[in-house]
């Protein structure tokens, strides 16, 4: 072993160590936070589905019918409501996405964790420039051509069509872009480790440096 992990050992061997008296107190109250954060998040998701659905009831109930009952809802209250849609699976996503890919990151960079934080935080900022992108991108102002319903100004069946593609189109980017991060994350971890573990270049008139001074 090198000189410091002979110091780091044995100043592990000999130094007196005795059971925390809170221990037990603190294990269980981190087990309850946990449980705390799981309901809350539940809670959350719950109460998010609840207003898209009360929403989604509303827009139908105060949109009006033409004579043979068929809906003239306005273009615009599809397409915002498409742009709503994006905004809360980016809002739900990411965090979801994070929670288990602490862990995975944790064990590929357990030789540089302060990297592992970095990669996550950089990460996170990709994924909601991507979706930030994405959402103005394909956003539109007035009725599409292709929609065929320039005259009526209601939805139509290709404007339905238009606006499943965007959310399926944004689910596979991430998708995609999610799939690459898992294969490519494990040899970034790897190189990094491999950058960590090899010494500098030592010329022949540099000294060793002594750790005791």
């Amino acid at each position: 072993m090198t000189h410091l992990e002979d110091r780091i050992s044995h100043a592990l061997r000999d130094a007196p160590t005795t059971p925390s008296t809170d221990l037990f107190d603190r294990v269980v109250d981190s087990i309850a936070a946990d449980r705390r954060r799981r309901r809350s998040l539940a809670l959350a998701g719950a109460a998010g589905i609840g207003v898209v659905v009360a929403a989604t009831v509303a827009v139908l109930t105060l949109t009006p019918r033409y004579p043979d009952g068929a809906l003239a809802m306005p273009w615009w209250i599809l397409e915002v409501g498409t742009t709503l849609v994006l905004l809360a699976l980016a809002v739900w996503l990411g965090p979801f996405i994070k929670r288990f890919g602490r862990a995975y990151a944790a064990d590929v960079f357990h030789d540089n964790p302060l990297t592992g934080k970095s990669y996550i935080v950089l990460t996170d900022v990709v994924y909601y420039l991507i979706f930030a992108a994405y959402i103005l991108g394909t956003s539109t102002f007035a009725p599409h051509e292709g929609w065929n319903n320039s005259s009526t100004g209601t939805v139509s069946p290709d404007q339905v069509q238009a606006a499943s593609i965007r959310v399926a189109g944004i689910l596979l980017v991430i998708g995609i872009l999610h799939g690459l991060n898992i294969v490519l994350m494990p040899v970034l971890g790897r190189l990094f480790s491999l950058n960590r573990r090899v010494p500098g270049p030592r010329g022949p008139d540099r000294e060793p440096v002594d750790l005791d001074r």
